[in-house]
């Protein structure tokens, strides 16, 4: 009987000390280089760091920053549900939840940080819808 009583507890154990190792993976993420899409000078269909490499496993702060006159949507439908999110900060507003966003919308130009694990590899496109022909494309691979 005591033997059970301790495979119980330590299974208790176990279960309980899970979360707090998920927490602290989140604290211990990596800020990649900024996805920018447009510029300052007036080029709204340029991409700086369009193709993002990760590990499976770890966190991430990705900022989508952008810099054209354009309204962006961006989109990444297959990362999105391939993630764990911990939050989406948009000027220094923190929006937290179970499920994924549709997409990503700059109307003026400014910036979203997501705050994520990446969970499961692939190469996964991103696009901003309806500038794709004009090169607001590029790819998120997981390894």
């Amino acid at each position: 009987m005591k033997l059970w009583t301790l495979a119980t507890a330590l299974g208790s154990a176990l279960l309980f000390a899970a979360p707090a190792s998920a927490l602290d993976l989140t604290k211990k993420r990596q800020n990649l280089p900024d996805l920018v899409l447009g510029n300052e000078e007036g080029n709204d269909f340029v991409v700086e760091n369009k193709d993002i490499e990760l590990e499976a496993g770890k966190a991430y702060r990705l900022r989508i920053v952008a810099k054209g006159r354009q309204e962006y949507k961006f989109y990444a439908p297959e990362f999105f549900r391939n993630i764990w999110f911990n939050q989406i900060v948009i000027e220094h507003k923190e929006i937290h939840g179970g499920g994924p966003p549709d997409h990503l919308e700059f109307d003026d130009p400014g910036e979203i940080a997501i705050e994520f694990v990446a969970i499961r590899p692939g190469e996964y496109k991103w696009y901003s819808q309806g500038l794709e022909a004009k090169g607001l494309t590029g790819t998120i691979s997981v390894k």
